[in-house]
């Protein structure tokens, strides 16, 4: 039987006053031992009990020479006695009813002995359940929570109802509590039900409840627990915030700004005003608010508020813009030479690093463009950044081209096996002059050139020969600006010539300009007192031409002059 685990089928207490008393489950067989003695010359024995009003109902007789047993016709115990040999009396299925003043007889021909014994029964309620339970408790407002119910007890039990672990004692008008006991007349039992009235507080939010219902068994007094209910407790929203919903921490222009209000309450509140610059009237919304693609102007106080605006609260919002304004941008063409000012504006909400690229390389400084060299040239990127604001960065670029017209420079060496000579005709300009060489008298055009890689508006044509004869060479320059011809004299292979050499790097160019500047002179010089000498020598032999004519000259004279024409030869060679 399911009650065996927690109570013994029966027990019996020692006689009180005379009396002995057997505690039984409900539904377990009852066992009352006969305490008497067994008297010599016992005739019979027999079992009674005694009616509220006092007088006996026998139920049980049995013989002791005949060994034989009877039960009277008693529809409440039809079928559910055993008396044994030593005359205990059993009774199957206990029931409330069998609670009574049972009397064990003992017979003899002269003498009769009884002894009672008091029955108990007792019954396990079950598990108690929390009923009709509310939907939800608002603060302020005494509502019914529950109804606790433990059913099929005996005797009654009583019932307690808990909060987080906490006995709830009857407070007025807070924690109304009441009992109800019914009993099934068929079985006797008990059905206690105890309705819980309670006035919840915002802290009651997820507070466990529970009832207990405390009864009486064999062993003595336990308590079984219902399963702890949690209820939904409304209150009314006594804050409201406002937050933007972002998933980085500072805004730009161009993104998206979603504002959420809510408030403390529970249920917490569906719609509110939001309060935007620039607008005097609140706007209706849920409890979120999205803006799209912002601008500059959209920084400033954000608000919203319940919608009767008893409750308000604000937040600021920074909408971080950058502006770069790069003069000129673009593709720009200048000459070479020419001045170019560069300008890089930069306009932010909050400080900025400007740097400036050349093609793909970082500048240490902003670029300035006094007298354009062709090294100038290429891709300049100004950017710029706001390193407190993630992904906001602009940049502009400028496409500068400088152009020039084609620079020839010839120069020309005897190489070292003195079987050739290198001529090179040097070129400057942009775009790329196409260079070609001719020979001056013939015509003839050289298809041999080799040149060098076109770097920062520069390069080489060179040509190797080696004339049997004098010739004169022409490198002939060509671009969309101008066609530039220079020729060059070159002697033929067996007369030496040492050029200046044909690599030259810029730092080098103006000293060697000043080089060939004195050399010019040098040689200018040099004409002109080789033009004065050939003047005086011509004017001498004039002279002594006239003077052979006259035979009258003394011999001195003829003598002086064969010196000076010595001299004059000499200067002469």
């Amino acid at each position: 039987r399911k009650h065996l685990n927690c109570f013994l089928s029966f027990s019996v207490s020692p006689p009180a006053l005379g009396l002995y008393t057997v505690n039984a489950v409900y539904g377990d067989t009852i066992i009352m031992p006969c305490h008497l003695e067994v008297p010599d010359g016992l005739m019979f024995g027999k079992w009674k009990y005694e009616m509220p009003n006092g007088s006996p109902v026998f139920i049980a007789f049995r013989s002791s020479t005949k060994k034989s047993v009877q039960y009277d016709d008693v529809p409440d115990y039809k079928d559910r006695l055993s008396l044994s040999e030593n005359y205990t009396l059993s009774i199957k299925n206990a029931r409330i009813s069998d609670e009574k003043r049972f009397v064990c007889m003992l017979v003899t021909e002269d003498d009769v002995s009884e002894e009672p014994t008091i029955v108990k029964v007792f019954k396990q309620p079950s598990q108690p359940e929390i009923l009709h339970q509310a939907d939800f408790l608002e603060t302020e407002k005494l509502k019914m929570l529950g109804e606790c119910v433990a059913r099929e007890s005996y005797p009654e039990g009583n019932v307690t109802w808990y909060k987080n672990g906490k006995v709830l004692q009857p407070v007025e008008e807070v924690v109304v509590i009441s009992l109800q006991k019914i009993v099934d007349k068929s079985t006797g039992l008990f059905t206690m039900t105890s309705s819980l009235q309670y006035m919840p507080t915002k802290e009651d939010a997820n507070a466990k409840f529970a009832c207990t219902v405390t009864y009486y068994g064999p062993s003595g007094q336990k308590t079984i627990q219902s399963e702890p209910v949690v209820f939904d407790v409304h209150y009314p929203t006594e804050k409201v915030t406002i937050q933007v919903l972002s998933q980085r921490s500072t805004i730009k222009e161009g993104d998206n700004i979603t504002l959420k209000c809510s408030g403390n309450g529970n249920p917490p509140p569906q719609e509110f005003l939001f309060y935007i610059p620039g607008e005097i009237e609140g706007i209706r919304s849920s409890d979120t608010y999205v803006m799209t693609d912002v601008r500059r102007n959209a920084t400033g106080e954000y608000k919203c508020s319940l919608m009767d605006k008893s409750m308000m609260d604000l937040t600021t919002i920074t909408v971080h813009y950058l502006d770069l304004q790069l003069t000129p941008s673009g593709e720009v063409t200048k000459q070479i030479g020419e001045a170019l000012p560069v300008s890089c504006t930069i306009s932010s909400s909050r400080n900025a690093t400007v740097f400036w690229i050349k093609d793909n390389i970082r500048m240490r400084k902003s670029p300035s463009f006094s007298s354009l060299q062709y090294q100038d040239a290429g891709n300049y990127i100004c950017e710029t950044t706001l390193q407190e604001v993630e992904g906001l960065q602009k940049s502009k670029t400028l496409k500068l081209i400088v152009e020039g017209k084609p620079q020839i420079k010839m120069t020309k060496k005897t190489n070292t096996n003195k079987m050739s000579k290198t001529i090179v005709c040097h070129v400057e300009g942009f775009p790329k002059p196409a260079v070609q060489w001719t020979v001056t008298g013939s015509g003839s055009i050289i298809n041999k050139a080799k040149e060098t890689k076109y770097v920062n508006g520069r390069f080489s044509s060179k040509i190797v020969i080696a004339p049997e004869e004098n010739v004169t060479l022409t490198c002939i320059a060509e671009n969309q600006l101008e066609r530039t011809v220079t020729s060059l004299n070159v002697s033929a292979i067996s007369i030496p010539e040492y050029d200046e050499p044909e690599d030259r790097n810029d730092d080098n160019r103006e000293k060697v300009n000043d080089q060939a500047k004195l050399i010019v002179g040098i040689v200018v010089g040099l004409l002109l007192a080789a033009l004065v000498a050939g003047v005086v020598y011509w004017l001498y032999v004039k002279k002594s031409k006239t003077a052979s004519k006259h035979v009258d000259k003394d011999l001195g004279n003829i003598e002086e002059n064969k010196k000076l024409e010595e001299n004059n030869h000499k200067s002469e060679a």
